[in-house]
């Protein structure tokens, strides 16, 4: 049995359905979300995500107020991390939900389904603390990023 890559884990259409899905949640909010896939990691699932947080400079926002919905592919495992200034306006577990939802659609097979809800879920909390701003930008990549450890 071949193990999934992160690379393999998404077609290439369906990479271009969660950048897409990424932008029209962007014009909700001026919050940053990231998807970034790995193949393996041997470290806590949160500490890892917050390490490629910084390692994507998510942390150089305007406003602090970037999302990360990390996947490792090979040890099932998901992260949805925020920057401190959400942080600091959302109570602790704000993000268990989005997790769930990620398990649920991977569970199912349905893993683009799940990367989709779970950006658009991200959005609608952000937009409670982050609304879109005139002179918002588009300050990081919407494309799914990889790495391979």
């Amino acid at each position: 049995m071949t193990t999934l890559t992160a690379e393999d884990f998404l077609s290439n259409a369906e990479r271009e359905r969660i950048a897409q899905a990424i932008g029209e949640a962007e014009r909700l909010t001026s919050g940053e979300i990231r998807v970034h896939l790995e193949d393996h990691i041997e470290d806590d699932v949160l500490d890892h995500a917050a390490f490629v947080f910084e390692e994507l400079g998510m942390h150089r926002t305007d406003q602090r107020n970037g999302v990360l919905i990390y996947v490792c592919v090979a040890d099932r495992k998901v992260a949805v991390i925020g920057d401190k200034g959400i942080n600091e306006r959302v109570p602790e577990g704000f993000w268990t939900d989005v997790v769930a939802v990620l398990k649920l659609h991977f569970a199912a097979g349905r893993r683009a389904d799940g990367l989709a809800e779970a950006v658009h879920m991200v959005a609608s909390k952000l937009k409670q603390h982050f609304p879109l701003l005139a002179n918002d930008r588009n300050e990081l990549s919407n494309e799914v990023s990889f790495s391979r450890r």
